[in-house]
């Protein structure tokens, strides 16, 4: 059998809910969209349901899938729902949806539901994807409310630069949304990672942690408030192959690296295709037999190459960490010129093992 496969540590993951719960003192909505980062989301949705009231998903579909599996908490859909038949599972299954759009609104009103809907009600204050302006979150409040279907209303919005902590964006950001969310005297929902772990001033009703539940930090660079977040995933595998090679042998697609000594040189069995990025540099630090060493060559689709010249106690079967407890999966991304976010849910083939 193939020895690559993620491990998942469940027990890290409610650590990190419980500090975003802590860090808030807040209602903490569990992220859990994009299979849970590529994490699992149902296993960790199990994991985490004793833990957290509510979870949040993209859309309808993934919420179906937690259903499917028996998980009985409120589930947020982060995007609200696409299309008017939506809403008859929306009202079957104790869905939340955001509603952030004048046509969703025209679809309640028209729609036959068993029970008032809970919502959030979505503003724009300066992401501008999808949202209402602050000037129009009055009237369609108010036209939520005429409907006669709305059971609870959340005032939300989302932060796009709260991972920039030397600009003050995200505080314009939130005074345009207090101003509303003050005249309207509504709950609100602001909070997503960056926020918690480096706005402490930014308070809100509800609290969205999102990366930081999988222990990887949203920041471009170390901060102290990280320091307590645990590693979710591990992306290990084996060395399945061992070569010494002489002085100036150039290693893999595009000869991108060149040996400048006699070197011996591992074999992992991992690659682009199981989520490992392919633009990792030269000197990407991976753990083998224990220690620190590091990515040589382009990665390929289904194997990378490692120096283990100065490992001699590493060698054919020797375990293999690419990120994890030990090599941080934000390290990588950063020398990949990419987000940890976007390593997690690439995991794709990769079988995953859960342990708590």
């Amino acid at each position: 059998m193939r020895p690559a496969q993620a491990t998942i540590d469940l027990k890290a993951l409610c650590l990190n809910y419980q500090l975003a719960s802590s860090l808030s003192g807040s209602k903490a909505i569990a992220v859990i969209k994009a299979d849970a980062y590529g994490h699992g989301a149902v296993e960790c949705a199990r994991a985490l349901e004793k833990e957290t009231k509510v979870f949040a998903v993209a859309f309808l579909e993934e919420a179906l899938e937690l259903r499917e599996a028996g998980i009985l908490n409120p589930i947020l859909l982060l995007e609200g729902f696409f299309e008017e038949c939506e809403l008859a599972q929306i009202d079957q299954y104790n869905l939340w949806p955001v509603i952030h759009s004048h046509w969703q609104i025209s679809a309640i009103e028209k729609a036959k539901l068993l029970k008032p809907l809970t919502i959030f009600l979505k503003m724009d204050s300066g992401m501008h994807r999808v949202g209402f302006f602050p000037e129009d979150i009055p009237v369609a409040y108010y036209q939520l409310l005429a409907t006669k279907k709305i059971a609870n209303t959340t005032l939300m919005t989302h932060f796009a630069r709260a991972d920039e902590l030397e600009i003050d964006y995200t505080k314009k950001q939130y005074s345009a949304f207090q101003e509303v969310a003050n005249k309207l005297n509504l709950e609100t929902c602001v909070c997503n990672s960056p926020a918690l772990l480096a706005w402490p001033e930014i308070k809100s009703h509800w609290v969205r942690p999102g990366i930081m539940l999988y222990g990887a930090s949203p920041f471009e660079h170390p901060q102290h408030s990280t320091n307590q977040l645990q590693p979710v995933m591990t992306l290990q595998s084996k060395i399945i192959s061992v070569r010494t090679l002489p002085q100036g042998e150039s290693i893999g697609y595009g000869g991108l690296y060149t040996t400048n000594k006699p070197s011996r040189i591992g074999v992992v069995a991992m690659g682009y295709a199981d989520g490992y990025p392919r633009h990792a540099p030269n000197d990407t630090p991976i753990m083998v037999a224990g220690e620190k060493t590091r990515l040589i060559g382009r990665v390929s689709m289904d194997m990378l190459t490692v120096d283990l010249t100065d490992l001699p106690q590493a060698g054919l079967g020797s375990d293999v960490e690419l990120w994890g407890k030990n090599i941080l999966a934000s390290d990588v991304a950063l020398l990949a010129q990419t987000i940890p976010y976007q390593l997690f849910c690439n995991i794709k083939r990769v079988p995953r093992r859960f342990t708590s």
